[in-house]
């Protein structure tokens, strides 16, 4: 019998551990991170030297709308209106008749006016004819004064002459006093003429006083009368509204008959030739803002194709919340802080504007660059001339005074005028 086989043993021997390898890294993500971290500092630098050297000069903001002036054409007397000469979007010239009052008691007026005037230039007339009869009146009376002064000496020398005869029985008595009753009446008709001469001075002076020093033009009866006439002229004239500027309506809310009174906004007149722009920054805008500074803005009607060019006018001296209705009342427990803005007035060029033109209330890009910093944040001086004027009502004022002169020519009298020519 055979003896019993051990168990084989392998005759391969354990390996020792080997270690375990890691997966290769992917060199394309790994590129493509450090590009877009090269790329993120890249951009980091270009936006903070782009915000240090240009952007840094400019403030701009979106919060900025076209306006202007809206000239209320309101009229200065009640009447009814019988005519309307334009409508909205209509295009007007300064002095155009706009609307049209009933003018059939301002007529009425007139013509009473100028008669009165007519009337008062012929009294001062008679005023200064009455000092030619005033002055032949003491030029009587004096004469009276010589004759009762000749009768005086003449019954006096009567009365001398019979009293020297008394004594032998050559004049009666009642001679006698007969001449000394003559010569009491010469002296009674002499204080009598003393005091018509001093009447007819007193009557001569309280003439002169209403005309001395003045012509019949000038005298204050016709003046108060021209100024009256004028008055009338210019009510008439007034019954016509008249477009104060170049423009166009807006606002129309008049109607034909109806009843208005003095001050009612009948329609409005914008002259779009005078728009500006209030661009409304941030109160942390403000800081380097200053008058004079140029501007640059974009309408949104026309888009970016079109740029206006201008310059701040002038900064806001309080926020648009301070000035508002019912202003903020910021002393409440509930206190929410919200960024106040102020309207900065940028002036446009009128040749764009002629060019592209604006409409009240249209939204804007305001960029004001603000880099020049001579300027000042508030106006240091007064203005020079009027903001605005207005051509338009002078004529009828010349109007008037031609009509007041009219009616003085024609009452003067040809004399009188002959005088006036003389002396001019």
């Amino acid at each position: 019998m055979n003896a019993p086989q051990a168990p084989a043993h392998s005759s391969v021997a354990a390996s020792p551990a080997e270690p375990v390898q890691k997966p290769a890294g992917n060199p394309k993500r790994k590129k493509a991170l450090t590009i877009l971290a090269s790329v993120v500092v890249v951009a980091g630098l270009g936006w903070t030297v782009y915000e240090y050297l240009v952007a840094s000069h400019y403030e701009a903001t979106d919060n900025a709308y076209v306006q202007g002036n809206v000239i209320q054409i309101t009229p200065q007397m009640g009447g009814t209106v019988v005519a309307i000469m334009a409508d909205d979007t209509d295009f007007v010239k300064a002095g155009q008749p706009l609307v049209q009052l009933d003018p059939a008691d301002a007529k009425v007026a007139l013509a009473q006016a100028e008669a009165a005037l007519a009337q008062a230039v012929r009294q001062v007339r008679t005023l200064y004819a009455n000092n030619g009869s005033l002055s032949a009146q003491v030029a009587l009376r004096e004469a009276d004064v010589a004759k009762a002064n000749s009768d005086i000496a003449r019954a006096a020398d009567d009365l001398k002459r019979r009293q020297s005869l008394t004594g032998n029985g050559a004049v009666s008595k009642e001679e006698l006093n007969h001449t000394q009753t003559q010569l009491d009446n010469a002296r009674s008709a002499l204080a009598a003429a003393k005091a018509g001469v001093l009447a007819a001075r007193e009557q001569l002076a309280s003439n002169q006083s209403l005309t001395e020093g003045t012509s019949v033009e000038q005298h204050p009866s016709v003046l108060v009368a021209a100024a009256k006439v004028r008055e009338a002229f210019l009510t008439q004239e007034r019954t016509a509204l008249t477009a104060p500027v170049d423009g166009y309506v807006a606002r129309r809310t008049v109607q034909l008959g109806q009843r208005v009174a003095a001050g009612a906004p009948l329609m409005s007149v914008v002259p779009l030739k005078q728009v500006w722009v209030d661009a409304n920054f941030k109160e942390v805008q403000l800081r380097n803002i200053r008058i004079g500074q140029p501007a640059t803005l974009v309408a949104d009607v026309y888009g970016k194709k079109v740029k206006y060019t201008g310059a701040v006018a002038g900064l806001g001296v309080g926020t648009g919340a301070a000035f508002s209705l019912l202003p903020a009342q910021n002393a409440t427990g509930n206190w929410i802080k919200v960024v106040q803005r102020v309207p900065v007035r940028i002036t446009l060029d009128e040749k764009q504007l002629a060019e592209h033109p604006l409409r009240i209330g249209l939204s804007m890009n305001a960029e004001v660059n603000i880099s020049r910093q001579d300027g000042t944040t508030l106006a240091d001086a007064p203005r020079d001339a009027a903001q605005a004027h207005s051509q338009a009502f002078a004529e009828k004022s010349d109007a008037a005074n031609d009509d007041v002169q009219r009616i003085i020519a024609a009452n003067l009298g040809k004399t009188r005028l002959a005088a006036t020519a003389a002396l001019h």
